[in-house]
């Protein structure tokens, strides 16, 4: 966690473009995304407003560069030797996992993803294990999509929902306990792991010459 550092009295703390996305994201976790301002982050920062402008042009960009913070995880340290079908099962937890690690997590990736700002966080690691396996990079597109498609709009609810079951407008109006909402647990997964099966299945039937065509090729 960064402090709040004005240095009052003195020079003002010079900062780097890494200390801005850490306190961004400290931020994002005490007060979520509607709160995270520029202003309020450079007073987080204890510096002026346009000092943040050398690192970020904006804060679409600086909510891009929490996005990869966030989505780092996620090809990190994969196990070589997997199949497409697994390779995307292991991608689609991980990138759950790094969503939930962040208070709005999803919203912020989905915002980026959108305006192309951060690379989709599947495709090059399934890409790199079709390449390995013989399997259409096409296909191996096409469950990236599928994947990221559903984790981060799974997420996305998920994280809603938890958030208004903890001021109580959810459920009845009975909030949750605070253990329950920081540690992101509501005594199950939601559903999570049923439907990512429904998903692996279908890319583990094609694998398998269940279907009769692969996807185009991406123009």
């Amino acid at each position: 966690m960064i402090a709040d550092d004005s240095n009052r009295g003195g020079r003002a703390t010079r900062r780097s473009r890494d200390d801005v996305v850490d306190a961004a994201l400290d931020l994002l976790d005490r007060v979520g995304l509607p709160d995270l301002s520029m202003r309020r982050l450079a007073d987080h920062l204890g510096v002026q407003p346009s000092a943040l402008y050398w690192h970020v042009e904006n804060k679409q960009q600086l909510l891009a560069a929490v996005s990869a913070r966030i989505l780092g995880p996620v090809s990190a340290d994969h196990a070589a030797g997997a199949t497409l079908d697994v390779a995307a099962r292991d991608v689609a937890v991980r990138l759950h996992d790094s969503l939930l690690a962040y208070r709005d997590g999803a919203e912020v990736v989905s915002s980026s993803l959108a305006l192309g700002l951060v690379e989709p966080p599947a495709h090059a690691r399934l890409r790199a294990v079709a390449l390995e396996r013989g399997e259409p990079a096409a296909l191996a597109d096409t469950i990236g999509d599928a994947i990221t498609h559903f984790v981060v709009g799974f997420t996305f609810h998920q994280q809603q929902r938890r958030s208004a079951d903890a001021w109580g407008a959810a459920s009845g109006g009975v909030a949750a306990s605070p253990e329950r909402i920081a540690d992101g647990d509501d005594g199950d997964d939601d559903g999570f792991t049923a439907a990512l099966d429904l998903i692996i299945a279908g890319a583990t039937t094609v694998l398998a010459g269940g279907a009769t065509q692969h996807p185009a090729p991406r123009r």
